[in-house]
């Protein structure tokens, strides 16, 4: 056995035979480097050495990745996003002081050697062997940048971080070889910066430009020479040398950093002395990472962005490439966002509705003509601690998109989509039905487009109140929301005509399913999202033309190069006329129907309410010329409770209705989003109405459930016979609420 000597080191002997042990390595690694790849140290077979004649393309532009910026449509900062927190900079905006710092302490001849210095190489092979150790290494700084390239591009993959840093002698072959080849490519000037640029300085920081950010408060051509110091220390081993959390062993490291400069003449030994005199003063900045920093309570529409890239083939074929993408970052995202329509959005959803109550209510905008979605409120801020009533889930979108499981059954909203199918299909306004309160068809008379029966059951329905009965005609309909008019009348239109009025106007479910083609569509059995609905009102706004809608209007990558994003798809879904004619029968829902708590008394607006079965789900959807907007408000979480003798916002309801909760929220939206300077009218036409019931028995006609072109144009319902106490309904739901026996589908979250 060995004899240790008295100071229980090696025996003379051991240190020679250790000596030549590293002896040997360091000259098969030094052989590997200049042996062809086939064969070299019979290591080929294992991949350690092959296919070093060309250098990888990443080693040259390492992709690094960096902050994405998400900007409103005037260029304001929403949110900083990011995977690393990085800015690239170019060397010339890295203090001088940093350079010299960090080459002070990690590789002080960088500039006399090659990649590989060998006289790095023994000097450290013989400290080691003195020291019975590992003590010093003698990796080129241009080595390290090689082995960070690889660390970067493995991510957040621990196996491939490993693979990238494993301690064998072919990885320490492949490094020593791509570092040979960087330098002929790159020149010393490039690495240093790419190296400043790729590097770990700790506390998320990645980059000098960050590290300077984090600690300091400023940008890396700014560092003085104690603070370029600190962060070339910080280097070695981020953890132990934070000055975050210690203090005194951050400023030991920054003092050898010094030293080694003054060692190296980078600076006096008078500046060296003088810094190290200096007590470290930070100036940190926390990072302010993600959407739930997003201002103006935009994170939901921040993440529906960030939705938008990771699931849109246009930003990528697949859904790697477009992770890829997002992950990289260094993007610039200029979005649609409206600043002003956002604070109004988010105002107006926290104005009626507390975050801690048990409903929700959700706010989106879109602009019609360009689909541009202008904002997204919630009552519910944007997070993940629920002890604060936080969420992630956008109430406003789809499933696919972070929305609810299934959307929400949209109710009496949906009625404009089958008058105008109506209209369409050449139907008159005037056209009146004279039903009792309840009534029941048959299925079986409705077809789908599959030219089928809908069905063979019986279909009972009922409006809201026992009054209302008698005869209406489309004006009057809409604006009371009379569920057996327009039971009658989607049958007289047909079911496939009304269900495809309402795909052209990109009325979608929010799980992303068929849409059910059951005559209960009319009274918004199906389910849908606010988006969708804010999306197809937007159509009767443009006069008829729909616009798919989006929230990018530009993207940049970190080389200013434009990336090419969707475009808005508009079409033609129904002619302008009708599409005029609907929008003057629904200001009457603001004028003196259901909506009247939302009407807007500066300018033209129109609208609809929407209450469904058990009062699950309450809304008001409507728009002016220039705006349209989607409010909805329910229960958000698990089983969803009716909106009966409750509390909300700190308002109590015997029962929420339509015009009475989210009526006024969009009025309080639309007032805030809208310049009052901008007041753009309706295109103005005529409506037909029906005849009054006198003028009708003089002719002969008797009014029930058959059809009358009235002479009355003046848009006003006086021309109908209205049932007794039908005016003032709206206030305690006024019709809008939609018996259906079938199809309601599930609507939670």
């Amino acid at each position: 056995m060995p004899k240790k000597r008295s100071g229980g080191g090696l025996t003379t002997t051991q240190q020679a035979a250790k000596f030549l042990g590293v002896a040997a390595l360091s000259g098969a690694v030094l052989a590997g480097i200049a042996l062809p790849a086939a064969g070299a140290l019979g290591l080929a077979a294992k991949g350690t050495v092959e296919g070093f004649d060309e250098i990888p393309s990443n080693l040259k532009t390492p992709p690094l990745s960096q902050r994405t910026t998400i900007l409103d449509r005037d260029g304001g900062a929403i949110a900083t996003v990011y995977s690393r927190d990085r800015t690239v900079v170019p060397l010339k905006d890295i203090s001088p002081y940093m350079q010299d710092a960090i080459i002070a302490i990690e590789d002080s001849r960088f500039y006399e050697h090659g990649a590989v210095d060998l006289k790095g190489i023994l000097r450290a092979m013989n400290r080691n062997v003195q020291a019975g150790g590992a003590a010093q290494g003698a990796s080129t700084l241009t080595q390290q940048y090689v082995k960070n390239v690889f660390v970067e591009e493995a991510g957040d993959d621990q196996e491939k971080v490993a693979q990238a840093t494993q301690q064998t002698l072919g990885r320490k072959v492949r490094e020593l070889k791509y570092a040979i080849q960087v330098e002929e490519e790159l020149g010393k000037k490039k690495i240093l910066e790419n190296y400043l640029n790729i590097t770990f300085f700790g506390q998320q920081a990645y980059g000098v430009e960050a590290a300077s950010q984090r600690y300091f408060s400023k940008h890396a051509k700014d560092l003085k020479v104690e603070e370029a110091a600190l962060l070339a220390g910080i280097v070695q081993s981020p953890t132990r040398y934070d000055p975050v959390n210690d203090t005194e062993e951050a400023t030991k490291r920054r003092n050898t950093v010094l030293t080694r400069m003054a060692a190296t003449r980078a600076i006096t030994q008078a500046e060296a002395d003088k810094a190290m005199e200096t007590p470290i003063k930070l100036k940190v900045r926390k990072p302010k990472n993600g959407c739930i920093t997003a201002v103006s309570g935009s994170g939901f529409f921040c993440d529906y962005v960030r939705k938008t890239i990771l699931t849109d083939p246009a930003f990528g074929k697949t859904e790697e490439e477009r992770s890829k993408l997002w992950n990289l970052g260094g993007l610039t995202v200029k979005t649609t966002l409206d600043p002003r329509a956002q604070q109004a959005a988010n105002e107006a959803a926290t104005a009626r509705v507390n975050k801690d109550d048990k409903f929700a209510a959700s706010v989106v905008q879109v602009e019609p003509g360009s689909g541009k979605i202008l904002s997204m409120g919630q009552s519910r801020p944007y997070g993940l601690d629920q002890k604060q009533n936080e969420t992630v889930l956008n109430l406003a979108v789809s499933n696919k998109m972070g929305g609810s499981t299934y959307g929400f059954q949209v109710g009496s909203t949906f009625k404009p989509f089958t008058a105008a199918a109506a209209l369409e299909k050449g139907i008159t306004p005037a056209t009146s039905f004279s039903t009792d309160w309840k009534i029941t068809l048959k299925e079986q008379d409705f077809r789908n487009c599959t030219g089928s029966p809908a069905g063979y059951a019986d279909w009972p329905l009922q409006n809201e109140l026992e009054s209302e009965k008698g005869s209406w005609d489309m004006t009057s309909a809409l604006g009371k929301s009379i569920n057996t008019y327009f039971a009658l009348l989607e049958q007289k239109a047909g079911l496939c005509e009304t269900v495809e009025m309402a795909k052209k106007v990109g009325y979608e479910r929010g799980d992303g399913k068929k849409i059910v083609e059951a005559p209960s569509i009319t009274l918004g059995s199906e389910v849908s999202t606010p988006l969708s609905m804010a999306g197809a009102y937007a159509a009767f706004a443009n006069r008829g033309t729909y616009c798919t809608p989006i929230a990018i209007e530009s993207i940049t990558d970190p080389n200013d190069k434009k990336i090419k994003v969707p475009e808005t798809q508009c079409s033609r879904a129904m002619s302008e006329n009708t599409a005029d004619t609907i929008n003057q029968m629904l200001k009457g829902v603001v004028e003196d129907g259901t909506g009247t708590q939302a009407g807007l008394s500066d300018r033209d607006n129109a609208g609809k309410t929407g209450t469904t079965n058990d009062r699950k789900d309450a809304w008001f959807v409507g728009y002016t010329p220039n705006l349209s907007t989607a409010v909805w408000v329910g229960d958000d979480i698990g089983e969803k409770s009716s909106m009966f003798n409750v509390t909300i916002g700190g308002q109590y309801y015997d029962k929420v209705c339509g015009g009475c909760l989210p009526g006024p929220i969009w009025k309080i939206a639309m007032t805030g989003a809208l310049n009052a300077s901008e007041t753009p009218q309706f295109n103005p036409v005529s409506v037909p109405r029906a005849k009054p019931k006198e003028d009708k028995e003089k002719e002969g006609g008797d009014g029930d459930r058959g059809d009358d072109d009235g002479d009355r144009e003046d848009g006003k319902p006086g021309g109908i016979q209205l049932p007794p106490g039908l005016i003032g309904g709206a206030g305690g739901g006024g019709g809008d609420q939609d018996q259906d026996r079938r199809g309601g589908g599930r609507s939670g979250p």
